[in-house]
């Protein structure tokens, strides 16, 4: 899917449609030390290995990209997700 690098969309502190830059949403490494890592670490990964415990599960076509809007006249930053799932996002020029 071809995504066009600028996109007129609402800005809320500025409360009118301005230009807004567009980049794609990349999650950071989840902390090591949150909880859910610490459950996860001790609950399958402990022990001798032996057999696992997770499910055979199937992989899905793709997944929703998500960009990041910043605007251009203020600089402030809100999500915006595409209700279609794609295998492949690029964004272009146009």
């Amino acid at each position: 899917m071809k995504f066009p690098k600028e996109k007129k969309d609402y800005c809320k502190k500025c409360k009118k449609h301005n230009m807004h830059k567009v980049r794609q949403f990349k999650a950071n490494t989840a902390r090591t030390l949150a909880w859910g890592t610490r459950h996860n670490e001790a609950k399958y990964k402990s022990g001798y290995g032996g057999k696992s415990r997770f499910p055979a599960t199937v992989k899905k076509q793709g997944k929703k990209p998500t960009f990041l809007l910043e605007c251009t006249v203020c600089g402030a930053k809100h999500y915006f997700v595409v209700p279609k799932r794609v295998k492949k996002v690029e964004i272009t020029k146009t």
